[in-house]
């Protein structure tokens, strides 16, 4: 990716008979970046992309392409090709035909038509698939003939709708590795929607997390899987539990910031201490009795014996869940404040199976491990 900026929303809203869906959208692409639009049913994703492709005009806002406001543009003025998830390729056609089909509608020579059909078929490694039609393909190649149509016109932007929704889990795996790959391999820019964390994480070079029409926080995969801005952010992505705490002193200490937080739980109170610099950085140092959330990942909750450690929060098992190479264990605190039903923590298969249902436990984490967050 380099730093040229090739898309950018301004301020875009839109509603549906009174109901506002998208309520203020503001991000700027660069070139070649893979961004994924992540959020659950309903949070305003695919309405994004229709209007990015001009398939839905904004009520507020405009869309930028290559420095250019196409806000008004018919869709094939914008130099944008979409991919949806159903493919939408011609059953009457074969693969060599559906490929070279907007290029007909351009009247380019057989020539070049068959020469761009050739490269596109190896970009996406399928030559040799040219006569075949869509009904012989499996799912994954009737996916790379979409794309290969897509990228034939050498498109600025590639809108991609949840294109791997039908797919069955490892086939939906392994094209995920392969949409990347090709994405480098063109360097254009994919703008992708999804619903599935793991996906997001896997391929993208920057997710933006959306909730009711809104960016919840855009960032690398990285730094929202381990610095979540909200709540929401930190259940959403990977799965997190909010503990609430109260801060009980700070200090500037060694150059920075630091704050410690109190829990309480049935046995007492436990109280840790957390640096707010580097990217838990906010603005001085927080007053004492104000109220903090912290977010801390499953795979960081540690469970000891009741008793063997006094800083930690008492709970009581409630579900052991075999997982593949993990152990999922949920157990309910008592009395803490904590979002959710349950907490969930998940461990190396084996390390924690002495636990059974029903068990008294202190559990505890590292405070590099959490994270200051938003309650919302």
């Amino acid at each position: 990716m380099n730093n040229h900026e090739i898309l950018s929303l301004q301020g875009i809203k839109k509603s549906f008979n009174g109901t506002e869906v998208l309520r203020g959208l503001d991000i700027a692409v660069g070139q070649g970046e893979f961004v994924t639009l992540l959020g659950s049913s309903g949070c305003g994703k695919t309405t994004t992309l229709r209007i990015i492709a001009g398939l839905e005009a904004a009520d507020e806002g405009r869309v930028f392409i290559d420095g250019r406001d196409v806000s008004a543009l018919e869709p094939d003025k914008r130099g944008i090709n979409m991919v949806f998830q159903n493919y939408a390729l011609f059953p009457h056609m074969n693969v060599e035909q559906n490929i070279a089909y907007s290029l007909k509608l351009k009247n380019v020579s057989a020539k070049e038509m068959k020469k761009a059909v050739a490269g596109a078929l190896d970009l996406v490694q399928l030559s040799g698939f040219e006569k075949r039609a869509p009904g012989e393909l499996s799912g994954g190649q009737r996916q790379r003939v979409a794309v290969a149509r897509a990228v034939i016109n050498k498109p600025k932007v590639l809108l991609l709708d949840e294109p791997l929704g039908a797919l069955d889990l490892q086939l939906r795996r392994q094209m995920q590795l392969e949409l990347k790959g090709l994405q480098q391999r063109l360097g254009i820019t994919f703008i992708y929607i999804t619903h599935d964390q793991e996906e997001a994480l896997t391929m993208s070079d920057r997710i933006a997390v959306m909730r009711n029409g809104l960016f919840e926080q855009i960032g690398g995969a990285a730094e929202v899987y381990n610095y979540p801005k909200t709540a929401f952010v930190a259940r959403f992505v990977g799965g997190a539990n909010i503990f609430s705490g109260r801060v009980i002193s700070g200090e500037r200490k060694r150059g920075a910031d630091t704050v410690r937080i109190e829990f309480e739980h049935a046995a007492g109170r436990a109280s840790l201490e957390y640096s707010l610099s580097g990217e838990h950085s906010r603005e001085g140092i927080i007053p004492a009795g104000t109220e903090v959330h912290a977010a801390v990942r499953k795979e960081h909750i540690l469970l000891e014996a009741t008793g063997e450690n006094p800083q930690g929060l008492a709970a009581e098992v409630s579900g052991i869940y075999f997982a593949g190479g993990m152990l999922r264990i949920s157990v309910r605190l008592k009395n803490t404040q904590v979002a959710g039903d349950d907490d969930i923590c998940a461990c190396q298969a084996g390390i924690e199976s002495h636990l059974r249902i029903g068990d008294n436990v202190m559990i505890h984490w590292r405070p590099e491990h959490a994270v200051l967050v938003e309650n919302r």
